[in-house]
């Protein structure tokens, strides 16, 4: 059938932060997924500035330069499926007595004003239902993930990408194409923590069932631990990245010189007391009605280019006394045969985990007919 007939057209998936943007177009082969194309693309510090676009222009022609030249096959199509900053968005559990869909609609607006911090109007609101309660005597009540976002963030993103020459047909939290790409799709699972170790913050998600429960954004970096090597040892930015992705948290007794682990450890310290704040925080203040087990984390899954630190999973499992393991963006994705021009690099793997996620969406028809921020 010709594109032009196509009632579900072709999706590909784009991930923004504030120093890079990754591009990744799959297609959908039975129940599996095959990587068709992918890119990645630096922009220059400012343009973004953390999750709010600056500079449109430049953006829009940095996206544009990207999908122009994708490796694999051509993109083929302008419908995108585009990441939202997850430190712009709010997000909270709340209960709602039963009613329809189109109900909800109309009350979730009015409800949702009691819990986020922007007025209503100022902001896209989206909502999921997480679980139904039927109780006795009129009891019975939904429990709904809302999700806002500013009005001027959406904005800016779509105008953007319009100015690309693109169509952002679907608008998704980075927290959501996170744990979409780290788990198998359809399958329930225990209450875990997803860490995304990114190169300007960190996003911390709770998970638990089927459904996200709690976000935040943690004001630590990649690129902090860089900073710290270069305070430290005196060297060039450059330098110190290769050291810490050739070193990471290993420590020799005879290259003690060159041990950038116990200058970074004090940054990653702080990570791994925040985590455990959050998750104190959120088990304290939440209650176990919102998990389908007992409410106990079982496990830290980690992702974002941090992630590829040398033995930073042992390093917080010492820290948290929790299982720690790193993700695998490509679980849901069907293997590629070894070749460097058609495959995502091993090294840059888990730096796509939100894109991969995106893609998954925009692949899947049944996902994608869900849009959100429309």
């Amino acid at each position: 059938m010709p594109k032009f007939l196509n009632i579900n057209p072709e999706i590909f998936g784009i991930d923004i932060n504030d120093l890079s943007l990754r591009i990744v177009k799959l297609k959908k082969v039975g129940n599996n997924f095959k990587l068709v194309s992918f890119n990645e693309a630096q922009i220059k510090p400012g343009v973004i500035k953390e999750g709010a676009i600056q500079d449109e222009a430049s953006l829009a022609s940095i996206i544009k330069d990207a999908c122009a030249s994708v490796k694999g096959k051509k993109l083929g199509t302008k419908y995108a499926i585009i990441s939202l900053p997850e430190e712009k968005s709010f997000s909270q559990v709340i209960q709602m007595p039963y009613m329809n869909h189109e109900e909800l609609i109309t009350a979730v607006p009015f409800e949702a004003e009691n819990y986020i911090p922007l007025a209503i109007d100022k902001v896209y609101l989206d909502f999921q239902i997480l679980e139904e309660h039927k109780g006795q005597n009129n009891s019975s009540h939904l429990d709904l993930m809302i999700n806002v976002m500013p009005k001027n963030v959406v904005d800016a993103y779509v105008s953007c990408f319009k100015k690309a020459g693109l169509i952002p047909c679907i608008l998704e939290v980075e927290s959501q194409a996170i744990v979409r790409s780290l788990l198998r799709m359809e399958q329930k699972m225990p209450s875990m923590v997803f860490v995304d170790f990114g190169q300007t913050k960190t996003s911390f998600i709770i998970f638990s069932g089927n459904s996200i429960r709690f976000t935040c954004t943690i004001p630590v970096s990649s690129q902090q631990l860089t900073h710290a090597i270069v305070d430290g040892l005196g060297i060039s930015f450059e330098k110190a990245e290769e050291l810490k992705v050739k070193k990471g948290l290993e420590t020799k007794k005879e290259d003690k010189s060159s041990d950038i682990a116990s200058l970074i450890s004090p940054i990653l310290s702080d990570l791994a007391e925040q985590i455990k704040k959050y998750i104190n925080f959120y088990q304290g203040h939440v209650s176990h009605e919102y998990f389908p087990s007992d409410g106990k984390i079982d496990k830290i899954i980690l992702c974002g280019g941090g992630a590829n630190l040398k033995e930073l999973p042992d390093f917080l499992f010492k820290k948290l006394k929790i299982q720690v393991e790193v993700g695998n963006p490509l679980l849901n994705i069907l293997p590629e045969k070894k070749n460097k021009k058609k495959s995502i690099p091993s090294e840059k793997i888990l730096s796509y985990t939100t894109a991969l996620g995106l893609a998954l969406r925009g692949a899947d028809t049944n996902l994608s007919n869900n849009h959100q921020y429309d």
